[in-house]
């Protein structure tokens, strides 16, 4: 029989993802179609952020450019990056401050993102790829 843990309650936070609601991705003025997020720790005002993100088949990102750090693992399905780069499940995933991109999921996919240092900025691009 396991030892009872000595950790306080209140210094232990536990969040049962299956039993969490996703919320519609709706950061920096405009919401992504098919594109939801589940805020798991921290925030923009404390400089790090760790959220889960899913990608609903044919759903893509904004353009954006990291103002901090972007890491993500990818949890199930594919993610596609702009260059043409295809994210798998296992595949960990660092952007540096200053890096710019955008990316899609055709089968649809999920994510554990950690930013750190800074959000995502979106990028005014023209053309008809861009998901306004």
């Amino acid at each position: 029989m396991a030892e009872p843990s000595s950790t306080q309650p209140v210094l232990r936070k536990l969040i049962r993802t299956p039993d969490e609601k996703f919320q519609t991705y709706n950061r920096y003025g405009k919401t992504l179609p098919g594109v939801e997020w589940l805020p798991l720790s921290g925030g923009a005002e404390v400089g790090k952020e760790v959220y889960l993100i899913r990608f609903g088949p044919g759903s893509r990102s904004h353009p954006h450019i990291h103002q901090g750090s972007e890491e993500f693992l990818v949890l199930d399905g594919e993610l596609t990056d702009d260059d043409g780069m295809v994210f798998r499940p296992g595949d960990f995933v660092r952007f540096e401050p200053g890096s710019k991109h955008s990316s899609f999921s055709e089968e649809g996919c999920t994510l554990l993102v950690i930013l750190a240092g800074g959000t995502n900025q979106p990028v005014a691009e023209t053309g008809s790829n861009v998901v306004a």
